[in-house]
């Protein structure tokens, strides 16, 4: 630290010495009462304090200079992860390399700042030499170098790692980042072993029940040129497929599709085999298993009708192009012998219909709570309609039916409509609605309104509604066939009367989830480093949001073990981060007591095996090499790490750097100053009021 006077400081500390000197000749020339040595001291107390007094006035700057010494930052990174620890060099000694590396650590430390991390799928501080991590990122120790030291003096990156990265950028891309050279340490072998493995796995994660899926595994075969192999796949322990592989090359590489059958509902168990060679580097990457979920997702929609119409086939056709739909088409004298509770929506076109054919089907229907779809026409029976439901009245119906076309309802939102479908539904044919006067429950949702000639109305035409939870629809015409061929004459690129029935079906068939007490995990599927989180809510009888009871939940894997937990609450809910768990599939149940009553939610989740680490087993050393070289570093070998110690003091640029922290302070703040005065004044007072000045 330095501290001076900044400028013309010191003319105006001459000055004010002038002054002091002048007011202390004035004030003592004439005095002959005092001692000539006393008179003399009292001078000189006198242009100290009048001196102080004038330069505070002034208020000049004082400046200070403070010098910071930044010693060069080496940070050493070392891989920890599995694919650094199972392939080695022939002679590799891991204790040694140990022992160099934080030999190394030491040596460094004398001259300079050290920082050490260890890297996988995270970066942690210090050395780790367990090689467990299933991934290896080196750009996120980058990024942790770049966040963390930003205007930091970095002298070097000590790099010792096998090349291998499979998670997150390519470190080539990120020493752009930081300006200082990285040494690479070379670990692994980059010659190439005898292996075969499996590379990848492409499927889907959800499949529906009785569906034909394909799963592509990519297999790579290296040094097992002529050799061949078996590819087998089981379920969930049982052999579903079984395939003879010939290898072909050096440097094999193939992707082979294999069709599977989804028969059972529920998480199903896959794994992918491949037979293991003679003298192979490992078999650790021979097998892959992965996890299916088969849902019953297709829901059943009964068309109930009384007699053959063509309407029916479009309706049939429509909903069969959803592959989430199933549709089945009762007529006649099989309508009685069906069971409306073994489907998820039931279309009721044209029933009841005049001749009271479905009486006995229609009574299975009290009490179901089953969505429904009415579609009204010339052969339906108005009074037992109007009987049989209390949303909607046609009241003075006299037999007959009147044409009406379709009018798009405004604010309608329940599902999308494009601009050219609304277009093309203006330019149908009219359909064939019973004539009567129509009451419809004013919180009805219109999709179409009707219009009659060109006199457009409120009545809808096609309308939803809901009461106590249960949705129903409306079509109160019949002619959807004569709408067909519109669009067959139009040559439409696309049917929006399929569209238009797919969405009426889907909104009518999804259930409203209204249970009380719900915990669900944030995703079905987890890899095995990703943590498990579990969110809860709970509502009371008002469907409103508590969370005071405690909410306990039980994890069971598939050996039957239990892991239990307990969630913690949050501002309206409840949530748990249950942590890691190993690869398999899980299932979960949670419990809590809500006025006197119990609840449970359940539920499952799997979690994947990673196995990226075993699928490279050859080193890069090319791209570290790579690295060192664009980043002015160099690249070493384990046997000679410790050179890297010398490498570092040789590099000129390593140095320690020099900070300068200039301040200017007033002098005013200088708060001892006064102190000063306010004695020199009491002292110069008490000697003149000795001898008697004052």
């Amino acid at each position: 630290m330095n501290g001076f006077f900044s400028g013309t400081s010191i003319l105006f500390f001459l000055g004010c010495i002038a002054l002091g000197l002048l007011y202390a000749w004035l004030l003592y020339r004439g005095n002959k009462n005092l001692e000539k040595k006393l008179q003399y001291i009292l001078a000189t107390l006198r242009v100290i304090v009048v001196s102080a007094i004038a330069w505070l006035l002034f208020a000049p700057l004082i400046k200070t200079l403070n010098y910071t010494l930044d010693k060069p930052i080496i940070i050493i990174g070392q891989d920890n992860s599995l694919s650094a620890g199972q392939i080695k060099t022939a002679g590799f000694d891991q204790k040694l390399y140990e022992q160099n590396l934080k030999a190394l650590q030491n040596k460094l430390a004398d001259k300079y700042e050290v920082k050490t991390y260890n890297f996988s799928d995270s970066v942690a501080d210090g050395f780790d030499f367990k090689n467990q991590g299933k991934l290896t990122d080196a750009s996120a120790l980058f990024q942790k170098v770049k966040d963390e030291y930003t205007n930091r003096n970095v002298g070097a990156i000590i790099l010792a790692t096998d090349g291998i990265f499979n998670r997150g950028g390519n470190p080539l891309y990120s020493i752009n980042q930081i300006n200082a050279p990285v040494y690479t340490i070379a670990l692994g072998d980059s010659i190439p072993k005898r292996d075969v493995l499996i590379a990848n796995v492409n499927y889907n994660n959800i499949v529906y029940l009785d569906d034909d899926f394909t799963i592509e595994v990519q297999v790579q075969a290296y040094q097992s040129d002529g050799e061949s192999t078996s590819l087998t796949v089981t379920q969930n322990g049982g052999k579903v497929e079984q395939q003879n592989l010939a290898i072909t090359g050096n440097a094999f590489v193939k992707t082979i599709p294999v069709k599977l059958h989804a028969g059972k509902i529920g998480v199903q168990k896959y794994t992918v085999q491949l037979g293991v060679l003679k003298n192979e580097i490992t078999g650790r990457n021979n097998s892959q298993t992965f996890y299916v979920e088969v849902i019953d997702g297709r829901q059943k929609v009964l068309l109930a009708a009384a007699a053959p119409h063509p309407d029916l086939a479009v309706l049939k056709e429509a909903i069969s192009l959803n592959k989430h739909y199933e549709a089945k088409l009762v007529m006649a004298d099989d309508l009685n012998a069906a069971d409306p509770a073994n489907f998820d929506l039931i279309v009721l076109y044209q029933l009841p219909d005049a001749q009271s054919t479905s009486k006995a089907f229609l009574q299975k229907l009290t009490g179901l709570n089953k969505p429904v779809w009415y579609i009204l026409g010339a052969q339906s029976n108005v009074a037992t309609f109007n009987q049989m439901q209390n949303q909607v009245n046609l009241s003075s119906f006299n037999g007959s039916v009147q044409e009406v076309y379709p009018d798009l309802a405004d604010g309608f939102t329940t599902f999308n409509l494009s601009e050219e479908e609304k277009k093309q539904f203006l330019t149908f044919d009219p359909l064939l609605m019973p004539f009567g006067r129509l009451t419809v429950n004013a919180n009805a949702t219109p999709v179409f309104n009707q219009r009659i000639g060109k006199v457009s109305t409120q009545s809808p035409l096609l309308f939803f509604t809901v009461e106590n939870g249960s949705k129903a629809g409306y079509l109160m015409g019949e002619g959807l066939w004569r709408w067909k061929l519109a669009e067959a004459e139009n040559e439409a690129p696309q049917s929006v009367l399929n569209n238009l029935i797919s969405n009426t079906v889907q909104y009518l068939s999804v259930k409203d989830d209204k249970r009380k007490f719900k915990v669900f995990t944030s995703k079905s599927a987890y890899d095995e480093n990703e943590s498990i989180q579990f969110n809860g809510t709970l509502y009371n009888e008002s469907y409103q949001p508590v969370n005071e009871p405690e909410v306990n939940l039980q994890v069971k894997n598939e050996a039957g073990k239990v892991f239990s937990y307990t969630f913690s609450k949050t501002e309206s809910g409840y949530q748990l981060d249950a942590g890691t768990m190993p690869a398999g599939n899980y299932t979960y149940i949670a419990g809590t007591t809500l006025g006197g009553k119990k609840l449970t939610a359940s539920g499952s989740f799997y979690i994947n095996a990673l196995i990226a680490e075993y699928q490279q087993t050859t080193a890069n050393h090319q791209l570290l090499n790579t690295i060192s070289k664009q980043s002015n570093g160099k690249l070493f070998m384990p046997a000679d790490l410790l050179k890297i110690a010398d490498e570092i003091l040789k590099n000129e640029n390593i140095k320690t750097i020099s900070y300068e922290d200039r301040r200017y302070d007033e002098l005013i703040n200088m708060k001892w100053l006064f102190g000063l005065i306010l004695i020199l004044l009491g002292t110069e007072w008490f000697l003149r009021k000795r001898n008697g000045e004052l």
